[in-house]
């Protein structure tokens, strides 16, 4: 059973090695997971526009804080790379030069997403509510428990540059259909068991924009992606503009994050063949859009400079015929959960998706 457990007796976590999913694109008990974090910030938290890479840098320290063993400065050369927490979910190391057997990889994707809180510079008030989301792929799911005590960690001792304080109250898992089960208070600091797999129903499944799910026609002959955060998608490293965009190139975005981390975190390699046929069966798509480009400034600080994040943003609909659509709906459905497009894992590309009827 590829299930996430976690006992009262101990804080580390045991997981089953994910079973090989049948090569069908009517997914199942996917090796998937997202969790809900509340914290209570203690004093008044100024956020900026867009959270995301605020949360995911202090994310990133805090981790490497309480799970790095050597101290070294960097990762690269350091003898526990293949085994570290940090490295596993914060800096994923790729296979080496040769060892796959299709290609080489320069970097994989992370096997995280971090959720910011809605965009929109705003303070919060003392005592107010801090509410973010994690999605967690595969093995990094074992790491739950040190990722919630780095994340209080975090919290504790502070957000921004103004260092300011917030009490990690809450964790809860969020299932397909966006309901919250609590597993993990402040009062109750000990882990409960839960499902930590992601569930696609065989009867096609649609994600409404709430995150919950209802059964759509085998009829469809169309999707539409609402766009909620920038979503980047690139061509050679550069992106591509509202009038350069295709279905192929969303279809081949959202089909190789999936395959690629399936493939490099939950052992299931055979996703690669699926995603390939898939992107093919694309090239027949058609689209209709309003969409615009959106740019954010951020202060990166490992590079001590403000960069620019871009996407778009907007409604996307693909048309196809009824096979095409229902060949599609469970990879782009699976995408709110992964995101898709560049800098997916500080929750950028974030979209919910919808047939004609919703």
């Amino acid at each position: 059973m590829d299930e996430l457990l976690f006992g009262k007796s101990n804080y580390l976590a045991t997981v089953s090695l994910p079973t090989p999913l049948p090569m069908s694109p009517l997914f199942s008990a996917l090796p998937i997971a997202r969790y809900r974090f509340t914290a209570l910030v203690q004093q008044p938290l100024p956020l900026p526009d867009y959270a995301g890479c605020l949360l995911r840098g202090q994310f990133g320290a805090a981790l490497r804080q309480v799970a790095c063993m050597t101290r070294q400065p960097n990762c690269p050369g350091c003898p526990l790379l293949t085994t570290c927490p940090y490295s596993l979910v914060f800096e994923a190391p790729p296979p080496p030069q040769g060892a796959h057997t299709l290609q080489n990889f320069s970097q994989i994707p992370n096997p995280y997403v971090l959720e910011p809180p809605a965009a929109g510079a705003h303070v919060l008030d003392a005592g107010d509510a801090l509410v973010f989301h994690l999605v967690l792929v595969g093995h990094a799911r074992v790491q739950l428990p040190l990722i919630v005590f780095a994340l209080q960690r975090m919290l504790a001792q502070g957000l921004t540059r103004q260092r300011v304080p917030a009490d990690l109250m809450q964790v809860d898992w969020v299932d397909a259909h966006d309901t919250a089960h609590p597993i993990w208070s402040h009062h109750h600091p000990t882990l409960a068991a839960h499902p930590a797999t992601l569930r696609f129903n065989g009867s096609k499944l649609i994600a409404t924009d709430a995150g919950g799910a209802r059964a759509s026609a085998p009829k469809d002959t169309q999707l539409t992606l609402r766009i909620h955060t920038p979503l980047r998608l690139q061509h050679q490293g550069q992106p591509l503009g509202v009038s350069q965009l295709t279905p192929r190139a969303l279809v081949a975005t959202v089909a190789r994050r999936v395959a690629l981390l399936m493939e490099f975190h939950a052992g299931q390699a055979h996703w690669g063949e699926a995603a390939r046929q898939l992107i093919h069966a694309s090239d027949t798509l058609t689209d209709t859009r309003d969409l615009h480009w959106f740019d954010w400034t951020r202060y990166s600080s490992r590079q001590q400079q403000e960069m620019t994040l871009g996407g778009v943003l907007g409604h996307w609909t693909l048309h196809g015929s009824p096979e095409q659509i229902a060949a599609l709906t469970p990879w782009l459905w699976l995408g709110q959960w992964l995101h898709a497009g560049k800098n997916a894992t500080m929750g950028m590309g974030a979209y919910t998706l919808q047939t004609a009827g919703v």
